[in-house]
This record gives structure tokens, C-alpha cells and sequence, in this order.
């Protein structure tokens, strides 16, 4: 088979996850061309409808605007309990404090912006000001330099926000948790429906096996996750594997797809996303 064209983002998890299948250790996987792209490109180039890659790294917001070209894989995402993104600012405060202030974010399409959202409507009275798009390593310099009032950070930012000098406004992962009971869907692999369900079953098996052979051995995928962790310090990648990469990466399962569509079933109601169609989780 020729090699299917893959994007995921440099992160930690997602080289973690995806080792040892990019590195042709599990047997009988398709072969991968890995493209390396912040989550705020993938989302953009799923909507586009002119992408090749055939399988990609995507925010679950973005869901329901792709699924009719794409299918959710039921493994290889990010999805879990206290993993939540956080709201960051120069000094501690509440949620009306944001009211009319900028507010910097990773992607207008992501779980992170749309749990945001959802956050606001309920603590920020009147709502808050613009809202600047940035790649998510740039949104902590950001706040603490004054360039925005506030920022929307995932990923490792959990771990070092203090280095910045910066508080932890709320946490909304944590109000997300305590409202639904549910855990956190931020990250979904996807790939394309045309592949047909046999390379989709196949795809899904291959991130499933990746993912527990990164478990067996941990120390295989180490030089992998530290090239392309951006310079983090091996013991902030540590955590953040231990975060992201959990029994939801391996298969969603019955509170995951809950997570997820209560998710999309809330952002829709609120009119921030198109409903979903009663299949459209389904795979293959």
C-alpha cells in the first residue's frame, strides 16, 4: 500500500501515541508520511475540503463541520479527567473580570475555545472582548507581556503557567467535569470515509497497537517525543503523557462517546456548532 499522508501535532502525546507505528514497529500497520502541524492548522485543513492527508489530528469542536468527509477513529485521541485547558491572567480574579477583555486562544475551532465558551456564557456577564488566535506556545508570553488580557492555554501550559508569573483564573476542565460528570474530550484522530471501512478498521487498529506498545516500552519512543517536544523539559513531557495519553487513547469506549456527544449536543443547543446526525459518531 502506498504510504497513507498522516498530521498530527508535535506534542508529547501525539508522538508518543503515534512512535512506534511512524517507525514501522507494529506489524501489519500501513506505512506513514507524518506531517507535524499545530492543532489550529489540522482543524483548518479538515474543513477545507482540499486536504490530502488521509488521516489527521483534529480539536473534537471541529466534529461537526467534517464528519460527513471524515470518521472519528474510536482510539488514538486525547481524552480524560483533570486534563482540562486553563484560563490564564497577570493577576488573580473571577470570571467577570474578563468582561469586554481580550482574550488570547489556541484555534476558534477547538474543544479548548468551545469549553471556554460554554464557561463564559455562565461566568463572564456581557462577555468578554476579542478574541486573538496564536499558536498555544505563544499564549502565555502573550499575557504576561500585556499583549492580551487573558489566554486559553492546553497542553503542558498546566504545568508551567507559574514560570510566567501568571494565575489560574478558572479551570475548564474542572467546570466541564463538576456540570456533567463526563470526561474531557480535547483531541480526535479522523480519516477520511472514502479509505473505505477495512482501511478504517485497519487504521484503528494500528493507533491501538501503536498505543499499547508505547506503554510495554516507554523508553522506544523517548527520542521520538524529545525531538519534537520543542525544547520541554523531559520531566514536564513525562506529565504530560501521563495527562493525555490514558484508557480513552486506547479505545473511547461508553464515557467517551458520552463525553463527546455531550459535548457537541451542548455547543449545539447553545447554537455554537451544527447538531450532530443520530450516526454521525459511528465508526466505520
Amino acid at each position: 500500500m502506498t504510504k497513507l499522508k498522516i498530521a498530527y501535532s508535535p506534542c508529547p502525546n501525539d508522538t508518543f501515541v503515534f512512535d512506534a507505528w511512524a517507525h514501522g514497529r507494529v506489524p501489519g500497520a500501513p506505512r506513514l508520511d507524518v506531517t507535524f502541524a499545530d492543532i489550529d492548522v489540522t482543524n483548518g485543513w479538515a474543513e477545507s475540503g482540499t486536504d490530502t492527508h488521509d488521516v489527521l489530528k483534529v480539536s473534537y469542536a471541529v466534529l461537526p463541520w467534517i464528519l460527513d468527509e471524515y470518521a472519528l477513529l474510536p482510539c488514538g485521541g486525547a481524552l480524560g479527567r483533570g486534563c482540562g485547558p486553563l484560563v490564564l491572567t497577570r493577576e488573580a480574579g473571577t470570571g467577570a473580570d474578563l468582561a469586554g477583555k481580550t482574550v488570547a486562544v489556541p484555534s476558534e475551532r477547538s474543544t479548548a475555545y468551545l469549553l471556554f465558551r460554554l464557561w463564559a456564557a455562565e461566568n463572564v456577564p456581557g462577555g468578554v472582548g476579542d478574541v486573538v488566535v496564536m499558536p498555544f506556545h505563544e499564549i502565555m508570553p502573550a499575557v504576561r507581556d500585556g499583549k492580551a488580557d487573558a489566554g486559553l492555554v492546553i497542553h503542558e501550559a498546566r504545568f508551567t503557567y507559574r514560570n510566567y508569573g501568571l494565575h489560574c483564573l478558572a479551570d475548564m476542565g474542572e467546570h466541564w467535569e463538576s456540570t456533567t460528570g463526563l470526561p474531557i474530550p480535547l483531541g480526535a484522530i479522523v480519516a477520511r470515509r472514502s479509505l473505505g471501512a477495512e482501511t478504517l478498521e485497519r487504521l484503528a487498529a494500528s493507533a491501538r497497537a501503536s498505543v499499547r506498545m508505547a506503554w510495554d516500552d516507554p523508553a522506544a519512543s523517548r527520542p521520538y517525543v524529545l525531538e519534537h517536544a520543542q525544547e520541554m523539559d523531559p520531566k514536564v513531557a513525562d506529565q504530560h503523557i501521563g495527562l493525555y495519553v490514558n484508557e480513552f487513547t486506547a479505545d473511547l469506549g461508553e464515557h467517551g462517546y458520552a463525553a463527546v456527544r455531550g459535548l457537541l449536543t451542548r455547543a449545539a443547543a447553545e447554537g455554537l456548532v451544527p447538531p450532530l446526525g443520530p450516526d454521525a459518531l459511528a465508526f466505520p
